[in-house]
């Protein structure tokens, strides 16, 4: 089942269906955020807004995942290997962050407070989930 956004505004909902028609207009081709912003007549914070909204109703819906890449900006994608090579980059971009979160805020929480029980779970935790997303990323290299 598909995990969706526990709020999600009327006007959210219609900044998600400006952002999909724009897109479909677009295609094949996709449109970087300015481009978005401006074909769709809606500010910055209505197309962010907009874009998460429409990836909630695409996992409700079942339809093709939106991407975005430095080359093409957002367009829906249904293409295996393009949609593979997104998902590892998303993959490694949140490993690097969970990493710069462990060395930077984990690590020195640990250093001062050595036997508390909340730092202990959050290590472990936060080292599996380091563990099992360096196994994805590595995954795509085999």
């Amino acid at each position: 089942m598909p995990r969706a956004s526990r709020r999600r505004s009327p006007a959210a909902e219609r900044h998600a269906d400006t952002v999909r028609f724009v897109l479909f207009e677009a295609r094949p081709a996709g449109l970087m955020f300015p481009q978005l912003a401006r074909a769709s007549a809606l500010s910055p914070s209505q197309v962010r807004s907009g874009l998460a909204c429409l990836r909630d109703i695409i996992a409700e819906r079942g339809w093709p995942p939106l991407i975005w890449t430095r080359a093409d900006g957002y367009r829906f994608c249904s293409d295996p290997e393009e949609l593979q090579a997104y998902e590892v980059a998303v993959i490694r971009e949140k490993l690097t962050e969970i990493r710069r979160f462990i060395t930077s805020v984990v690590a020195p929480h640990a250093v001062l407070q050595p036997k508390g029980r909340w730092i202990k779970h959050l290590n472990t935790q936060l080292n599996s989930v380091e563990s099992t997303l360096d196994v994805i990323a590595d995954y795509s290299n085999a």
